[in-house]
């Protein structure tokens, strides 16, 4: 399994339309077959900022995700064009 955050910034400005990004994003990314979480979140009083939870059953999984048409759409030409910084963490399962 692989589980990683992405915390993003962007104008507030933006906020209607990155909020729309998101939904449509988060609805297809759900739909891939080696996805086992994409859940995206607004940091409660600091609108400018996002969160994503992924999870995704293997590398190929996730490199699916990131060929996806909607990735591009959603993503690559939506989100990354409004960003004003991105952070990322790989996560290592307790157990």
């Amino acid at each position: 399994m692989i589980s990683f955050t992405v915390r993003l910034r962007f104008s507030l400005d933006d906020h209607a339309e990155i909020q729309g990004l998101l939904q449509h994003l988060g609805e297809e990314s759900r739909r891939e077959p080696g996805c086992v979480n994409y859940i995206t979140h607004f940091v409660e009083n600091d609108p400018a900022t996002v969160v994503i939870y992924e999870q995704y059953r293997d590398a190929d999984a996730l490199e699916a995700h990131r060929a996806s048409q909607h990735f591009e759409q959603y993503a690559t030409n939506g989100l990354y064009r409004k960003l004003r910084d991105r952070t990322f963490e790989q996560l290592v399962e307790v157990r």
